[in-house]
C-alpha cells in the first residue's frame, strides 16, 4: 500500500485547545498538498477554514468534543451552525455517562438527531473506545447502525488511548453495511496506517501521517 492510498483515507486533525489560525492555515495547505480526504478542526474555525479551502479539501469539525456530555439539543445546535458555517463532515461524540446506564435508545436517538440535523453531510460517531468494554462497544455498533449515522470512530484523542487493531475488527463484525469505519488516535508509524486500512478503515484521524511521510518528529494525535 503506497503512501498516496494512505493520505486520502486521512482526516488531517488539529484540536489543540491552543490552536491558532495560523496553525490551522498550516494543515489546509498540508491538506491540500497531500490529497487528504479531509481537514478536522475546532468548529471556530470552520467558516474561515472553508473561506481558505474552497471546494479543494473537505473540512470536518467536532460536535460535543471531547467529552460527549451536552445536551443533545446542544449537539444539534451545534452541528447546525457548523454546516452553516461551511462544515462538509461532522463527528460527533456520544454521551459516555448514557452509555454507562445502558441508555442505548436514548442514545441512537440523539444520534439520529445530529444525522438528521446533518442532511447529506457525512456524520461519523466517536464512542472512546478506551473507557468501554467489549459489550459496550457492540451495543454502540448496534446504535450507530440503527441511527443510519455515516461512520463509527474510535477515539477522541483526548482520553486514554487511541484506535486499536482488535477494536477495528470488532466493529467490523458488529457494524450494518452501509456503516464505515474512521480509526482514530494512537497511529504512530505507516505500518499502523496500513493495517488499519487493512482491517477494514475508510478513514484514519490523525495529525501525524504527513510527518510520518516527510519523516519528521510524531507527537500527539
Amino acid at each position: 500500500m503506497d503512501n498516496k492510498t494512505i493520505l486520502s483515507t486521512v482526516d488531517h486533525t488539529l484540536l489543540k485547545q491552543t490552536a491558532t489560525w495560523e496553525d490551522i492555515k498550516v494543515i489546509c495547505e498540508d491538506a491540500m498538498k497531500y490529497e487528504v480526504a479531509s481537514v478536522c478542526i475546532p468548529p471556530s474555525f470552520v467558516k474561515k477554514a472553508k473561506e481558505f479551502v474552497g471546494d479543494k479539501m473537505q473540512v470536518c469539525t467536532v460536535i460535543g468534543f471531547p467529552n460527549g456530555y451536552n445536551t443533545t439539543a446542544v449537539k444539534v445546535f451545534e452541528t447546525k451552525d457548523a454546516i452553516q458555517n461551511g462544515a462538509d463532515e461532522i463527528d460527533m461524540v456520544i454521551n459516555l455517562g448514557m452509555l454507562k446506564e445502558n441508555k442505548f435508545e436514548e442514545i441512537t436517538k440523539e444520534i439520529k438527531s445530529i444525522k438528521e440535523a446533518c442532511g447529506k453531510k457525512i456524520l461519523k460517531v466517536i464512542i472512546e473506545t478506551c473507557v468501554l468494554n467489549e459489550e459496550e462497544k457492540i451495543e454502540m455498533c448496534k446504535c450507530v447502525t440503527n441511527a443510519k449515522a455515516d461512520f463509527i470512530k474510535t477515539s477522541t484523542g483526548f482520553s486514554t488511548g487511541g484506535a486499536t487493531a482488535k477494536d477495528l475488527a470488532l466493529f467490523k463484525e458488529n457494524i450494518g453495511k452501509d456503516v464505515l469505519i474512521k480509526a482514530a488516535g494512537g497511529i504512530k508509524d505507516l505500518d499502523t496506517a496500513r493495517e488499519f486500512i487493512k482491517i477494514g478503515s475508510s478513514r484514519l484521524g490523525t495529525s501525524s501521517i504527513i510527518k510520518m511521510i516527510n519523516n519528521e518528529e510524531v507527537a500527539g494525535y
